[in-house]
């Protein structure tokens, strides 16, 4: 309800009077105690459908003022107003960022005009703020004027609405307990001393700083000037060797024009020794080259005689691998021989054992033959074996006709059984989407809250140690109806319950709350749900009754939890009697608070809260923006999922049930399969015993044909033998030839070596001549070099000290 209109009383209510006709001129203003007011000191403050303020004009006396009332009755109002109206911006406040906000709601326009105390005339700011184009109109002494005029006056009286030391409202005590030590110093400065305080102090910091750099100046250049002194005393260093090296170059020069007569008369000399080496080298080198000729002629000798001797060891190599060759044939022909003996001898061996194995053959099949007809003669009649027969292949039939029918009745429950399994991966599907939903709510309470996903986890595993059910943070158990109205829930629980989690018991939550934050050291909350369930409360009205004022529902009934987690949201939230508002509910707000007296109502876009004050018993209603949702904009339809869980639970019966019914008919399969395995063997055993005497009778027919064919197989071992031997006899003979034609080849072979052995003996004889008299040769030969190689050096050493002379 909004405040009716008021004046508050000055400390004196001659000013009231004074200012109300007006600002006049005074030498010192003073308050009704007798206190003067210092220059800039506010004198009056007037407002006009501002905030809670309908009219209201307050007279501050000229010390230290105090402003004293409940909650909601407008304190803060007076310290915006200040604010504003000495051209404060809205973001020193912190209570809306457009300055239309602070105009009384429900006016188009408000007003704020203030005096501030000057020597020479008092100073009134007027300003006017309108609404519909959130600007403002500014005055100075009843003259128009601009936001920049209004803060150079105000700046000239050394009022700083942005200094946090001058002006400090309270949403501003956090960012002022920020401060440092330096900024305080400085908006101190700024705000007590006098305007060219902070200015020198700004000056005497950059003086420090210039102080700094030539410091670091004047050390940098005593550092390059120590340096320079150290070059030049390597310089003089190199000043002394070079006057050093140039007394050494002069003496050189000198020397230099002396070495020419000392070099001539050396080169003379050795001109004169070398020519007389050089005479006898000549002479001795004459001398060797007469006593090569001998030795030269003698080598040629033995060369020639060595060359005759290589000939005729090579002729007789010839003749010797050309008899080798012909004993190589001879000996392949005699091998040939050995094997035609061999196989002679081995075609008459497998004669005779031949001949012994169809002996045996033939004693072994008389053997059989005698046992088979023994066997036969002992074999009964089986006549009476049919008829059993035909009585085990009729019950087999009728196994047939049952296995039959329990395969067709095992094909239809499996192709029932797929088509549930498909039924319930689809359901499976769609559960596992919704729990998907559930997963992104997990993930945003991890990334905001990861102590309390945490808990979670661990809740989750150690569930056994609880005696009732703790349910997770209420931000998991609540599902929003429609996710567009997530914004209501999110701004009417507070965040620190949103993610709470929720016991039934005060001993369980004792027990998690020990676990969680004394021994995991985890910020968590957890709250206990109320006893006597509240979830079922009714609201003071029904929704019905509201609906004139713009009003759909109330706030439970856009939400689902868990019994125990809505109990305590009714509790302590009073959900069941919160109604939930639109745009025509926004647009008639005065006339539903005063009619309704509904303590909190949401519109589309605001939360009115609505008090009574305990001093006026007057009504006072305060408003503020919707947050956006963060965390319930994920909505899971919980029919849903409780009916696809139901579902599932159905299609898993009826696949037990199936799966039961397909074991069944397996087992009495299998007891079929045992039958016919039972029955088939008896049906095989009389078969075998109703065939037998006929496979015996068969056998021993078969067995008499082999006998008669093995006794017409018969072998003359005698006629072979006689053969074997006139062949062998005809081999030996030609071996006979062979060797003693390879006999006569090897003699002459080694007739051959011999005298090849001889010319070899008498080569090496020659070449060991050759070689000594070659090394002989040589000797002289390099003797006769090095006195070339002498003779050589000495003529090129004459020819240069000629020259040089």
């Amino acid at each position: 309800m909004a405040a009716p209109k008021r004046k508050v009383s000055s400390q004196r209510d001659a000013a009231s009077k004074r200012v109300s006709s007006g600002s006049r001129p005074v030498e010192q203003e003073v308050d009704r105690t007798g206190c003067h007011f210092v220059e800039g000191a506010i004198v009056r403050i007037k407002m006009e459908n501002f905030l809670t303020y309908d009219s209201c004009e307050i007279f501050p006396g000229a010390n230290l003022n105090m402003i004293v009332g409940a909650n909601g009755t407008g304190k803060s109002s007076i310290v915006c107003a200040i604010c504003l109206g000495l051209a404060g911006k809205t973001s020193f406040i912190g209570r809306g960022d457009k300055v239309g906000l602070y105009v009384k709601r429900g006016s188009n326009r408000g007003s704020i005009e203030l005096e501030l105390c000057r020597r020479s005339k008092n100073l009134i700011i007027s300003r006017e703020i309108s609404v519909a184009n959130n600007q403002s109109t500014w005055q100075i002494n009843g003259e128009h004027a601009t936001q920049k005029m209004v803060e150079e006056h105000t700046a000239a009286l050394n009022i700083q609405v942005g200094n946090l030391c001058q002006f400090l409202p309270q949403e501003k005590v956090g960012e002022f307990a920020k401060m440092s030590k330096i900024e305080l110093l400085e908006a101190t400065e700024k705000s007590v001393g006098p305007p060219e305080m902070y200015k020198f102090h700004s000056d005497l910091k950059n003086y420090r700083e210039k102080e700094k750099e030539l410091e670091n100046t004047c050390k940098e250049k005593s550092v390059a000037l120590e340096k320079m002194k150290q070059r030049n005393e390597r310089s003089e260093q190199d000043v002394q060797r070079y006057y050093e090296r140039q007394r050494h170059l002069d003496k050189i020069k000198m020397l230099e024009r002396k070495r020419p007569w000392v070099e001539y008369e050396a080169a003379r000399q050795e001109h004169e020794e070398v020519k007389h080496l050089r005479e006898q080298l000549k002479q001795e080198l004459k001398a060797l080259k007469e006593s090569v000729a001998p030795v030269t002629r003698r080598i040629q000798v033995v060369e020639r005689q060595c060359r005759e001797q290589e000939a005729k060891v090579k002729e007789k190599g010839s003749e010797i691998k050309k008899i080798s060759q012909e004993c190589k044939q001879k000996q392949d022909l005699l091998e040939r021989k050995d094997k035609e003996v061999e196989e002679v001898q081995q075609n008459l061996r497998m004669k005779n054992d031949e001949e012994i194995d169809r002996q045996k053959r033939i004693s072994n099949t008389k053997k059989m033959i005698d046992d088979l007809q023994n066997e036969l003669n002992a074999t009964g009649n089986y006549d009476h074996v049919q008829p059993e027969i035909d009585q085990i292949s009729t019950a087999l039939r009728k196994v047939q006709e049952e296995k039959g029918a329990i395969d067709t009745e095992k094909a239809e429950l499996r192709r029932e059984k797929e088509n549930l399994e498909k039924e319930k991966k689809k359901v499976m599907a769609n559960i596992k989407r919704l729990e998907d939903m559930m997963n992104f709510k997990e993930a945003k309470l991890r990334d905001r809250f990861k102590d309390t996903y945490n808990a979670v986890l661990w809740l989750r595993e150690n569930r056994d140690k609880f005696r009732g059910h703790i349910y997770e943070p209420i931000m998991l158990e609540l599902n929003m109806k429609d996710s567009r109205n997530a914004k209501y829930v999110e701004n009417h629980i507070s965040l620190n319950d949103l993610r709470a989690f929720v016991c039934v018991n005060m001993e369980d939550m004792d027990i998690f709350l020990r676990e969680v934050r004394d021994t995991q050291r985890l910020k968590v909350n957890a709250v206990c749900a109320p006893s006597i369930s509240a979830a079922g409360k009714r609201p003071t009205r029904p929704i019905q009754e509201l609906q004139n004022y713009g009003f759909v529902s109330y706030l439970r009934e856009l939400i689902d939890a868990p019994e125990p987690v809505m109990s305590f949201l009714c509790e302590q939230y009073r959900v069941y009697d919160v109604p939930i508002g639109t745009a025509k509910t926004k647009s008639m707000i005065e006339k539903v608070i005063k009619e309704t007296q509904l303590r909190q109502i949401y519109t589309g876009d605001e939360r009115y809260s609505v008090k009574k004050s305990a001093y006026s018993n007057k009504t006072v209603s305060s408003n503020t923006a919707l947050r956006n949702a963060q965390f319930l904009l994920v909505q899971v339809d919980v029919e849903e999922r409780r009916r696809l869980d139901d579902q599932a639970k159905g299609i898993t019966a009826k696949l037990n049930a199936v799966e039961s019914r397909i074991a069944e008919i397996s087992e009495t399969y299998r007891h079929l399969e045992r039958k016919d395995n039972e029955l088939r063997t008896k049906k095989k055993e009389l078969l075998e015993m109703k065939s037998k005497r006929r496979q015996l009778e068969q056998k021993i027919s078969t067995k008499n044909d082999s006998l008669k064919q093995m006794e017409m197989d018969t072998n003359n071992l005698q006629e072979e033998e006689q053969k074997a031997n006139a062949k062998m006899k005809a081999i030996n003979t030609q071996k006979g030839k062979l060797v003693s034609e390879l006999t006569q080849l090897i003699k002459t072979c080694m007739t051959l070596n011999m005298e090849k052995v001889f010319f070899v003996l008498d080569n090496t004889l020659l070449i060991y001549q050759k070689n000594q008299v070659e090394t002989e040769f040589k000797e002289s030969n390099a003797e006769q070099k090095i006195k070339e190689q002498q003779y050589r050096s000495l003529d090129d050493k004459k020819t240069q000290t000629f020259e040089y002379m």
